[in-house]
């Protein structure tokens, strides 16, 4: 039964991901697929022109103040039984995280939903049904992020959102601005690889080492919670870089931090 619910999971979020249909009126801009060239050398990967539109609507993708900090972000849109262990490893090394989930996943997973609010993570928004943000309208992309923040709120003390990441991480101008107007703040990322096949997993080694030849001060990490590299690799990944100094915050700490006068943060 398991097994089944897991293809029955994969079959559904496939389905959203690439045949969500739309309207033709609703198409909106072209949009760009986030990338970077992955740091080698412990500094915050450049991302050219990105940079100056990120800035303008107050999106993020690192920490530039070179403190020694990482923020953990995860992206679950389904559930192949990894993420309560993630889950015992950052409770256990008392780690804050981010969790941008879909629709499907608080419709099949409302008591891990619960668990995460319940010990202190933030659940941020990856649309309810996972589409292309640059193609729709505005109208759309505010009944996606509602209706995923009304489903969280219905099962969780969290009732309102403010982090977001953009499906498959396309987006455009038009979408960060409209995400500004609605009050949201894109969250992109500086370190990641791919983890999310679960079909080619490589080992606790591959996903430790690929973090940390990546890591860098301010890193904001994209992990998918479908990997089990990831869920045993996790425990010696928050362990051996509290070892080198760095120190884990959650992405409120990183919005407060640009807020306030850095005496008063």
């Amino acid at each position: 039964m398991k097994k089944l619910n897991i293809i029955i999971g994969t079959l559904t979020l496939t389905f959203l991901t690439f045949f969500y249909i739309l309207p033709a009126e609703e198409i909106a801009a072209k949009g760009y697929g986030w990338g970077y060239k992955k740091s080698t050398n412990h500094e915050i990967p450049e991302i050219g022109k990105y940079k100056e539109m990120l800035d303008q609507y107050g999106a993020y993708y690192a920490d530039d103040s070179g403190e020694k900090v990482i923020y953990l972000t995860f992206d679950n849109g389904y559930e192949q039984g990894y993420t309560p262990k993630v889950l015992d490893a950052l409770k256990n090394e008392n780690v804050p995280a981010t969790f941008f989930v879909t629709g499907h996943y608080v419709e099949s997973k409302p008591e891990l939903i619960k668990r995460m609010v319940k010990e202190g993570h933030i659940i941020g928004n990856h649309s309810y049904h996972h589409p292309d943000f640059s193609i729709v309208s505005k109208a759309t992309m505010k009944k996606e992020l509602e209706t995923l923040e009304d489903a969280v709120a219905e099962i969780t003390d969290q009732d309102q959102m403010k982090y977001l990441r953009p499906p498959r991480g396309i987006f455009s101008e038009k979408t960060l601005d409209w995400a500004h107007e609605l009050g949201y703040i894109h969250i992109f990322w500086s370190v990641a690889f791919s983890d999310w096949n679960t079909d080619k997993q490589k080992g606790e080694s591959f996903a430790y080492d690929q973090v940390m030849k990546q890591v860098h001060p301010g890193a904001i990490i994209l992990l998918h919670t479908v990997s089990s590299d990831n869920a045993e690799a996790l425990p010696r990944i928050i362990k051996d870089l509290k070892k080198q100094g760095y120190s884990f915050k959650s992405l409120d700490d990183l919005l407060l931090k640009d807020m306030l006068p850095e005496f008063v943060y």
